[in-house]
């Protein structure tokens, strides 16, 4: 698939990203390397510019001159050149707050953030502790030496349930909506998957938007059938499914990623590890200092440039996509020192990562997800202090994703075999 016109005029070699992911961070070195706002190729020949240090995209995500809005402000979109067997058409073309802008955003956002209040959230704790202790019950009954994959029975399964009882997911769902978010972070997907995707994303909400429809329930998706504004208005049928799919997306996906590259982290780090067991460091220091250095979500498509803007050096003209570049900045040695590919509980800005997004983006989910791995990470290494990984760290393969961070397989063992 050719774009020409939806290239970036003046980046005439732009470094082509790897859709299968299989190093992120030696891709994002090279990127900061050759400067703050570097020209990149996605997937169908798109190209846009990657912001890639820390205080630029930080000034981005902030940033009143650069939209999310591809139908206002990407001329390839609006002209018809994005098309939607593009890899990444969904990331663009659904129509929520994630891909809004200005008042639009705003109102969108005020429907939606009762969903995610405080007292909701910590509402959510009791039943975010019985999953969690359902789940190590489950993987109890492993026999010690037995090699389980984590993130397929723990780090995947406790997101899910907590989605699917926040959202009122019937059990027979779930199966089709793991599917449908699987291929939307999948970068690698043809044409044929991104079609069928779509239709699936369709069919899936559809279905359950008129479920609770005929019977409403207790649950944010019968919440947000009947918000209103200030003014009356309500989601539309468009707006409602695709904010579905993005709390169902991403409220899932980067949790899942987060406990996973966690748990990976205090494996591999067991000095760090016994920070933490000996109280010289919490599980929140865990969290903050693994959303830094293994940031859930590499690289988040796309925004637009509202007007003619210099950033980090370089004149992005209107119209033109940009990439927020979340695992480069996670990394930055400008904000993080020398040694920022160090994993370090301890490090004093730890806490200062852009992995929930910055200013009016910013993630409205984030402390659900830190409320889910805050409970997840003690209570697992508390019930299994011997667990370890059962492969060499250097075996464990990537999601094939520049999106998605994190692994194909989580390969552990819980207990020792009985040889040892």
């Amino acid at each position: 698939m050719d774009h020409p016109s939806s290239t970036v005029p003046g980046a005439d070699c732009p470094i082509r990203l790897d859709p299968t992911g299989v190093d992120l961070h030696a891709e994002a070195a090279h990127l900061r390397q050759t400067g703050p706002v570097t020209a990149v190729e996605l997937p169908g020949g798109i190209v846009a510019w990657a912001v890639t240090d820390h205080a630029t995209l930080r000034d981005v995500l902030a940033d009143s001159r650069v939209s999310k809005d591809p139908r206002q402000h990407w001329p390839a979109f609006i002209n018809g050149e994005i098309t939607p067997d593009w890899p990444l058409y969904l990331w663009v073309a659904v129509t929520n707050m994630f891909t809004a802008h200005g008042e639009q955003h705003r109102r969108l956002r005020t429907l939606i953030a009762p969903a995610f209040t405080h007292r909701r959230t910590q509402a959510m704790r009791p039943q975010v502790e019985r999953i969690t202790a359902d789940l190590l019950t489950h993987l109890a009954d492993t026999a010690p030496g037995q090699v389980v994959d984590l993130r397929e029975e723990f780090a995947y399964q406790l997101p899910m349930r907590v989605i699917g009882h926040l959202f009122g997911l019937p059990d027979d769902h779930r199966d089709d909506l793991r599917r449908v978010v699987d291929s939307v972070f999948n970068t690698t997907a043809d044409a044929d998957e991104v079609r069928s995707t779509q239709r699936d994303v369709q069919a899936t909400l559809t279905a359950l938007i008129a479920a609770k429809r005929d019977e409403p329930g207790d649950d944010m998706t019968s919440v947000l059938i009947a918000a209103r504004d200030e003014d009356g208005s309500r989601l539309s049928e468009a707006e409602l499914v695709d904010t579905l799919l993005l709390m169902v997306a991403a409220g899932h996906e980067t949790t899942v990623n987060l406990i996973d590259n966690a748990v990976t982290a205090m494996l591999t780090h067991p000095d760090q590890l016994a920070l933490v067991r000996q109280g010289s460091a919490s599980w929140d220091d865990v969290i903050d200092e693994t959303l830094r250095w293994q940031a859930p979500v590499a690289h988040v498509p796309l925004r637009y440039a509202i007007e003619d803007i210099t950033i980090g050096g370089t004149t992005i003209r209107v119209g033109e996509p940009i990439l927020a570049s979340y695992a480069a900045a996670g990394r930055d040695p400008a904000q993080h020192g020398a040694d920022a590919d160090r994993f370090d509980i301890t490090r004093s800005t730890r806490r200062d990562h852009l992995a929930f997004g910055h200013g009016a983006h910013y993630c409205l989910g984030a402390p659900l997800a830190r409320l889910e791995a805050g409970i997840a990470l003690p209570a697992l290494f508390a019930r299994f202090p011997d667990i370890t990984l059962a492969v060499p760290a250097e075996e464990l393969r990537p999601l094939a994703s520049f999106i998605a961070n994190g692994h194909a397989k989580l390969p552990i063992t819980l207990q020792p075999s009985p040889a040892h």
